[in-house]
């Protein structure tokens, strides 16, 4: 599959799913983090059947990638990004929580200039600019 259609696939199954995730919350009058908990271990037992045939892979990566895996996926987006959001979607409409929360491309794009050596045209910061100004239209009350 094309990179662009996979990235519309994702979007799509984030968008969809917090729609389910937030009326899940709702209608169980769960806490942000029971919810978080509960997809992470789905997720889990998806990803660790799907992966299991390139386990044996992770001795030749080397500390050093699977520690920036850990704590980066692990701890920052798994963990602090997911109960934030969470909290967001337990306390707010999904009109106001989905736009803030997906600018993570912006930031992902930020940090691949700042600390990858990527390069940032003009057309990449019209991109961003009309994107921040969407979500603040979208936002703003």
């Amino acid at each position: 599959m094309k990179p662009q259609l996979l990235a519309l696939v994702a979007a799509a199954a984030w968008g969809i799913g917090g729609y389910f995730e937030k009326k899940g919350l709702q209608m169980g009058n769960l806490s942000a983090q029971m919810g978080i908990a509960l997809r992470t271990a789905m997720a889990l037992a998806i990803l660790g059947a799907v992966s299991f045939p390139q386990w044996k892979t992770l001795p030749q990566a080397g500390a050093k990638p699977l520690v920036m895996m850990a704590l980066g996926g692990g701890v920052l987006a798994g963990a602090i990004g997911m109960l934030c959001f969470y909290a967001a979607l337990k306390g707010a409409p999904l009109g106001r929580v989905m736009p803030i929360a997906f600018t993570s491309p912006l930031f992902g794009v930020l940090m691949g200039v700042w600390l990858g050596g990527e390069t940032l045209g003009a057309r990449e910061l019209i991109g961003m600019l009309l994107t921040t100004g969407g979500i603040v239209l979208l936002t703003a009350k």
